[in-house]
C-alpha cells in the first residue's frame, strides 16, 4: 500500500496537510498500539500473593536522647470481621460515601483515575479517584504513596482482582483493612474505637460516621480539634443524604437522624503514664509535620524514634514541678484548685530536652507545656525592648526612626498617659489610656535596661507604641513564638503580653538571645529509622534575627534583673543567669522564662475552670496575699529544676572526661 504523503496532487500548505482517511489510519494505528500495549501490560501484572505490611505490623519504639528505650506504642489495633456480620446499611453508608456504583462498576474508574492523574500531574489534591477495589488494593498490596506507577499498578491488580472475586469479598477486604485512626484498622476495630461497640451493634448513623472517617481520619476526628468535627458533622450529614439519594435510607429513617452520634473520647495507650505520654505526643507531632509519612503508614508500626529527650533532666523537671504542686493545699484553699503548670527545656540549637506536661498523661491529655491558651505576661517585655534595639522607635508621623539604647530614658511613673505620634492613646469608652505599674509604685526617669531589670511596666507600654506593634509583634515571632499566639489586637496592653505562647515556643524564643540573635525552630527527634533503615526527617536550620549587640544587651538586662531585679531568686540556679517573671493581665497567668548557656526554660502557671475553659485569676494561690499579683511558684520551679540540671551536666561532663 503506497502512502502518498506528502500529497502529489496538492500544492503549497495543502500538500503537508493528511486526508481524512490518512487521519483515519493513523488513529486507528495509535489506538491499536495502546489497546496492544495496555493488553499486554494487563497479562503481565499479577496479584501479589501476600498482603502488604499487614503480616509484619511492629510496634513504634521512642528513645531517650542517650539510646536507651521510653516508650513503646502498638502494635496495630485490627481484628477482620465477616462482610455478613457487618449491617447491611452501615455497608450501605460506605459505598455511599466512597463509591455508590461499587456493585456495577468494572474495578476502576477511568473518569476517576484520569482526575487522579491530571491532579497529581499539576499539584492539585490527589485523593478521590479510586474505587473500593482500586482502594483495597492500594490498603492490601501496594502502599499509600501517590505517585503515577503506582496508580497503574493499582488500575490493573483492580481489573484482574475484580474478575478473580466476588464483590462481597472484595467489600469484605476492604472494611478489614482501611485505616479509621486512633490505630485502627478494620471496621470492627474502628466500631469499638469509636463506639465501644461491635460492629453488628452499629446503626446507620453511627455507620455515616465512620464512613466518613475513610475521608481522612486525622481531620475528621471529632477528638483531635473543633475544626475536625464541624468537618465530621458535615460529612455524616452527607452521608446519610447520600443514602437517600442512591435509595439504600429513606426519607423517614433519615429523619430520625438529626442528632451527630458524637463518639467517644479516645483511650490512654497504656505504658504512657506521667510524663512519657507528653513526650511520646510531642516527638509523634513532630514527624507528623516533618516528614511525608501519613498517619496510617505510621500507624503499622516498625519506626524507631530517638528523641532529644533527657531522661536525667526530664525526672529533675518532674521533680521541680511536684515539690511545688506539694505546697499547694486544694483541699483548704479554693484557689489552689484546678491549677495548670507547663514547662519546657531547650538547648542552644533547639533540641528540647524535658518537659512537663501536666500531672499524668492518662488523667489529663492535653500537654500545658504546648498550650496556646496562657498569656505570657511581662515575660514578653524583652521583646518590645528587642525590637526597639532593632528598629529604633518613631515619635513623629512621617518623620525618621531614631535609634535607642540600654541607657534611653523613659518614664517610670505609675498611671502614666499612653502616646502616639498623634497625641494620647484613646480607648473605645472615650477615655485616656494609661499604663500602671505593679504595686502602683512610680519609679521616675529610668532606663530601658533598667526599665526590663525591674519589671517596670509604664516605659514598656510606651516603647511599644513608639516602636509600632506590628514591629514588636514581627520581633516576637523572629525570635521563635508563633504567628497565630499573637494574633489579638495592637492596643497598648499588647507590649505587656496579651499574646498566648506555649512554654515549648517561649523557651526557643529566649534561646535566641542566649544564642547570640541565631534563632534555631525547636525540635524533638534527632533521628528516624524503620526497621534499621534511616528515614529521611526534617531538620531546622538556624537563622540571625538580632544582632549579637542586640542579643547582647537584652541579655544583660535579664542578667540584671537575676542580679539584683525582678528575679533575684534564680541567681541560685547558676553563674550568669538570665531570666524574666511575667504577670499576665488581670492576674490570670504567671511565668518564669530564663536561660544559662546550657538551657533555656520557660514555665507557666494558671487555674483553668474545668466546666467553662476559662482561665481563673492566681488571686490568693498557696495562700499568698490576694492584692499581690503573680505567683512565685514559677520562679521556683525553674531554680530548682536549673539547679539539677546544671548539676546532672557537670556530671556527664566528669563522666566523658579521661
Amino acid at each position: 500500500m503506497h502512502l502518498d504523503y506528502p500529497r502529489t496532487r496538492k500544492r503549497g500548505v495543502r500538500r503537508w496537510l493528511p486526508s481524512w482517511r490518512q487521519m483515519s489510519l493513523f488513529f486507528v494505528f495509535c489506538l491499536s498500539g495502546l489497546i496492544a500495549a495496555l493488553s499486554y501490560v494487563y497479562w503481565q501484572t499479577e496479584i501479589p500473593e501476600d498482603l502488604n505490611d499487614f503480616a509484619t505490623q511492629q510496634d513504634n519504639v521512642y528513645y531517650w536522647a542517650d539510646g536507651t528505650e521510653m516508650a513503646r506504642t502498638g502494635p496495630v489495633n485490627r481484628q477482620d470481621i465477616a462482610l455478613e456480620k457487618v449491617p447491611e446499611k452501615v455497608q450501605w453508608a460506605v459505598l455511599a460515601a466512597e463509591n455508590a456504583s461499587f456493585y456495577s462498576d468494572s474495578g476502576i474508574s477511568i473518569s476517576g483515575m484520569t482526575r487522579a492523574v491530571t491532579r497529581m500531574v499539576t499539584g492539585g489534591e490527589t485523593q478521590g479517584g479510586s474505587t473500593i477495589t482500586q482502594q483495597y488494593v492500594k490498603n492490601a498490596y501496594l502502599n499509600q504513596r501517590q505517585t503515577f506507577s503506582r496508580k497503574v499498578s493499582e488500575m490493573f491488580i483492580a481489573m484482574k482482582l475484580d474478575d478473580k472475586l466476588s464483590k462481597e469479598e472484595i467489600l469484605e477486604g476492604y472494611l478489614n483493612t482501611s485505616w479509621f485512626g486512633r490505630g485502627t484498622y478494620g471496621i470492627q476495630r474502628a466500631a469499638n474505637a469509636y463506639y465501644g461497640k461491635n460492629v453488628s451493634e452499629l446503626n446507620p448513623s453511627e455507620g455515616a460516621f465512620l464512613a466518613a472517617l475513610l475521608k481522612g481520619a486525622g481531620s475528621f476526628d471529632p477528638a483531635i480539634s473543633e475544626k475536625n468535627r464541624s468537618r465530621a458533622v458535615e460529612r455524616w450529614s452527607w452521608v446519610l443524604d447520600r443514602m437517600v439519594e442512591i435509595g439504600r435510607l429513606s426519607a423517614e429513617e433519615r429523619a430520625r437522624y438529626k442528632k451527630f452520634p458524637e463518639p467517644i473520647p479516645p483511650p490512654r495507650p497504656d505504658g504512657l503514664t506521667g510524663q512519657t505520654g507528653y513526650l511520646v505526643e510531642t516527638a509523634r507531632a513532630y514527624v507528623a509535620s516533618h516528614t511525608d509519612i501519613s498517619d496510617a503508614e505510621f500507624d503499622l508500626g516498625g519506626y524507631q524514634i530517638h528523641t532529644t529527650f533527657q531522661k536525667p533532666q526530664e525526672e529533675a523537671l518532674t521533680q521541680a514541678v511536684e515539690k511545688a504542686r506539694g505546697q499547694l493545699d486544694p483541699k483548704l484553699r479554693t484557689a489552689d484548685r484546678n491549677v495548670r503548670i507547663g514547662a519546657a527545656s531547650i538547648t542552644p540549637d533547639g533540641g528540647i530536652t524535658a518537659l512537663y506536661g501536666g500531672p499524668d498523661y492518662l488523667k489529663q491529655g492535653f500537654n500545658d507545656a504546648n498550650a496556646s491558651n496562657v498569656p505570657a505576661g511581662t515575660s514578653f517585655t524583652p521583646f518590645v525592648y528587642a525590637a526597639a534595639l532593632r528598629d529604633g522607635v518613631l515619635r513623629e508621623r512621617g518623620g525618621p526612626r531614631t535609634p535607642v539604647s540600654p541607657e534611653t530614658v523613659y518614664n517610670g511613673d505609675d498611671e502614666v498617659a499612653v502616646h502616639t505620634p498623634e497625641g494620647p492613646y484613646w480607648d473605645r469608652s472615650g477615655k485616656i489610656v494609661r499604663g500602671s505599674n505593679d504595686g502602683d509604685r512610680s519609679w521616675g526617669k529610668v532606663t530601658l535596661r533598667k526599665a526590663v531589670e525591674q519589671s517596670i511596666n509604664t516605659p514598656m507600654i510606651q516603647l511599644g507604641m513608639d516602636v509600632g506593634l506590628d514591629r514588636v509583634r514581627q520581633a516576637a515571632v523572629d525570635a521563635g513564638l508563633l504567628p497565630s499566639s499573637l494574633s489579638g489586637s495592637r492596643v497598648p496592653a499588647f507590649s505587656l503580653g496579651t499574646g498566648t505562647p506555649s512554654a515549648i515556643r517561649m523557651a526557643s524564643a529566649y534561646g535566641t538571645f542566649a544564642a547570640g540573635g541565631v534563632h534555631r525552630a525547636p525540635y524533638s527527634v534527632a533521628s528516624l529509622s524503620r526497621n534499621g533503615d534511616r528515614v529521611e526527617l526534617e531538620k531546622p536550620g538556624g537563622s540571625r534575627v538580632f544582632s549579637p549587640q542586640v542579643a547582647t544587651e537584652v541579655g544583660e538586662a535579664l542578667q540584671g534583673a537575676v542580679r539584683g531585679g525582678s528575679a533575684k531568686r534564680a541567681a541560685e540556679a547558676a553563674p550568669g543567669a538570665a531570666g524574666k517573671p511575667g504577670t499576665a493581665p488581670d492576674n490570670k497567668a504567671a511565668w518564669f522564662v530564663g536561660y544559662t548557656d546550657q538551657l533555656s526554660t520557660a514555665v507557666s502557671l494558671s487555674r483553668l475552670d474545668p466546666k467553662t475553659q476559662e482561665l481563673l485569676p492566681l488571686d490568693g494561690l498557696g495562700g499568698r496575699d490576694p492584692e499581690q499579683v503573680g505567683s512565685n511558684y514559677p520562679i521556683q520551679i525553674w531554680t530548682d529544676y536549673m539547679k539539677a540540671a546544671g548539676t546532672v551536666q557537670e556530671a556527664e561532663k566528669g563522666q566523658m572526661a579521661p
